[in-house]
């Protein structure tokens, strides 16, 4: 078998690390499904992008996955769309081979993203990409409160700004984060600061996996410990009546319709 070239390995070795269990934390929230495949629209043929498990696919014929990581890979469910692996810098496709390129919360992790997303525009005719601000994200409690390395390490992130500079972007939309949340991103648990608290949780979030061990045990102590005296309730009462918070999501759509 061929040796992956080296920024295949560097894709891939995250999830690999990571990725364990992703399946069952990260299931598909309803809102947001709606939202993107309402983005996708009609298109007959959609190339997912870092395709994970296969969350928030098409269920159509014409589409395809690409992921880099072995351990995603093992997880899509059956039934799923045939999934081949690769990265988005160097999709194997013919140019306006798709109507639509999909990339879920993954360019971020893509080692060229410039590169990645001139490939999204390459093969397909419009690109339907979820990000994020992280601007507004960084005023989320979790981040503003307990982890704020998070937030400056997002900042050096290629995130809704990147995205928009490379592509021909027609809309970006926010996507709120509804109560009850089904998926397992860092800012699903918003309402329940308790959840963070578990390991499992976390291990959902790239973000909170890869940050530096001592920095989560830390922010999670002193979490802990507002829960229980209800400080945290109290910083954050006007929560309570909310049935969705944006908390930096962004759903953009660029190309030709």
């Amino acid at each position: 078998m061929q040796t992956p070239p080296p920024r295949f390995e560097r894709s891939a070795g995250r999830y690999d690390a990571i990725g364990d269990g992703y399946a069952v934390r990260r299931r598909v929230e309803p809102t947001w499904l709606r939202a993107i495949h309402s983005a996708v629209g009609s298109a007959a043929r959609v190339v997912n992008v870092g395709a994970g498990s296969g969350n928030y696919e098409p269920q159509a014929a014409g589409v395809v996955g690409v992921e880099p990581s072995a351990t995603m890979l093992a997880q899509r469910p059956p039934g799923a769309a045939p999934c081949i692996r690769g990265v988005a810098e160097a999709l194997p496709f013919a140019d306006e081979r798709f109507d639509v390129a999909l990339a879920i919360h993954t360019v971020h992790h893509w080692s060229d993203a410039n590169a990645g997303l001139a490939e999204l525009r390459r093969v397909a005719r419009r690109q339907v990409v979820v990000t994020w601000d992280p601007d507004v994200n960084a005023r989320f409690w979790l981040l503003r409160d307990y982890v704020p390395e998070l937030a400056d390490h997002e900042a050096t992130l290629a995130t809704v700004d990147v995205v928009a500079a490379a592509l021909d972007v027609r809309s970006v939309d926010p996507l709120p984060v509804p109560r009850g949340c089904r998926d397992g991103f860092l800012g699903a648990h918003w309402e329940e600061p308790s959840a963070y608290l578990d390991p499992r949780t976390r291990a959902a979030s790239s973000g909170l996996s890869l940050l530096d061990e001592s920095i989560v045990t830390d922010a999670m102590d002193r979490l802990r410990r507002d829960v229980a005296s209800g400080s945290w309730a109290a910083a954050n009462s006007e929560l309570a009546g909310l049935d969705a918070l944006d908390t930096g999501y962004r759903l953009v759509v660029a190309g030709s319709t």
